[in-house]
């Protein structure tokens, strides 16, 4: 049976019911949490929570770009629960893939609604519950190797990522007089349901192309890892670091590649 790094932790996941999310509902659970999971797609969010337990896992619908589903979808939380210990805000879009020439405003507008306005709003409300209640929580946030590289994503993805960082850096500076730890996971490339449905490629081919250019070999990066590092930052094991983006990307952002030995 695994440790149960988070046991007695209640933890509120967003976007949830596929990829780094599903995995992370699932790795928590085993590791003795209690989790909300919160997401767009319904039918696939009742499914995770069937397929764990609904004495473990409870889903509510929530868009993030809605302040007032994401405040609701908090206090439901706390209905729930009675506290909120961990906030994993990983919803995110990867956005158009159009190039700079021909950026399209409206869904660069919503691509930042989603991946840093979304995001804003779950640290706000899981921040204020976690003061109220006094409790030295600990709140995560997707990031991406785009946080800290130009060019390996999409225009309107990368914008969104390094803001993302800068939202971590500033919530960190004030969250961190309640005892409140704020933090970021950078993955490199994975094979997501959301990024094989952006580039119409199937999971192999994902690993594929992100192996070949990946600096660490012999080894394809999965959610799971991305799950295992927001599982470190949500325990206590990580009780005194804070406003950290975490790579998970096997050396990619520090690793010159232009040059070959």
């Amino acid at each position: 049976m695994s440790k149960q790094r988070l046991e007695g932790k209640v933890a509120l996941i967003t976007g949830s019911a596929s990829g780094i999310g599903e995995e992370a509902v699932r790795l928590f659970a085993e590791n003795g949490a209690l989790i909300v999971a919160a997401d767009l797609q319904d039918e696939l969010g009742h499914r995770v929570v069937e397929s764990i337990g609904r004495d473990t896992v409870s889903y509510h619908h929530c868009d993030v770009r809605d302040e007032k589903q994401v405040e609701e979808t908090v206090n439901y939380t706390l209905e729930k629960y009675g506290k909120l210990d961990v906030l994993f805000s990983n919803a995110g879009i990867i956005g158009p893939l159009s190039g700079i020439l021909e950026f399209d405003m409206g869904e660069f507008d919503n691509t930042m609604a989603t991946n840093v306005r979304g995001v804003a709003a779950t640290i706000k409300h899981a921040a204020r519950a976690m003061v109220d209640r006094n409790i030295r929580g600990s709140i995560i946030c997707t990031t991406s190797v785009a946080s800290s590289l130009g060019g390996t994503g999409p225009h309107a993805y990368t914008i969104s990522k390094h803001a993302l960082v800068g939202l971590v850096r500033t919530a960190c500076s004030e969250l961190g007089a309640y005892g409140i730890r704020v933090n970021c996971v950078s993955p490199f490339g994975v094979a997501t349901p959301l990024a094989c449905t952006a580039y119409n490629l199937r999971p192999d081919e994902v690993e594929a192309n992100s192996c070949s250019i990946a600096n660490l070999k012999g080894i394809v990066l999965k959610a799971r890892h991305i799950a295992d590092a927001a599982l470190f930052l949500a325990s206590d094991e990580s009780a005194y670091i804070s406003g950290h983006n975490l790579a998970v990307d096997g050396g990619f952002t520090v690793v010159n590649h232009s040059f070959s030995t």
